[in-house]
């Protein structure tokens, strides 16, 4: 087990996306963001099902950085409840997990 985080989240435009993911990596919340898109996501949503495309940012952080990483996606972001889940790398290669601990701000 590591203390290395990825963290999900979805946005509803690329300039949106761009906008999250570089703020995270420019404030050292993330090692590197990485942008999937454009999918297609199917949710319930106030009691109705909706469709919409959307594009998935993969967030590379620690478990210490995680609240500031999520406070900044609930500021930066334009939807109501972004997603913002995070899951734990249980395991990766030591110079990858080194990096992204050096990569991100301890404070």
């Amino acid at each position: 087990m590591t203390d290395k985080q990825i963290v999900l989240t979805t946005a509803g435009s690329k300039e949106e996306a761009q906008k999250i993911a570089s703020a995270l990596v420019e404030q050292q919340l993330a090692a590197c963001v990485n942008m999937i898109g454009p999918i297609t996501s199917t949710y319930r949503w106030r009691g109705n099902v909706e469709s919409a495309e959307e594009f998935l940012l993969i967030v590379k952080t620690t478990a210490a950085a995680f609240s500031r990483v999520a406070d900044s996606i609930r500021r930066l972001h334009s939807y109501d409840l972004p997603e913002v889940i995070q899951l734990s790398i249980t395991d990766g290669t030591a110079d990858y997990l080194e990096w992204i601990g050096e990569s991100v701000r301890k404070d």
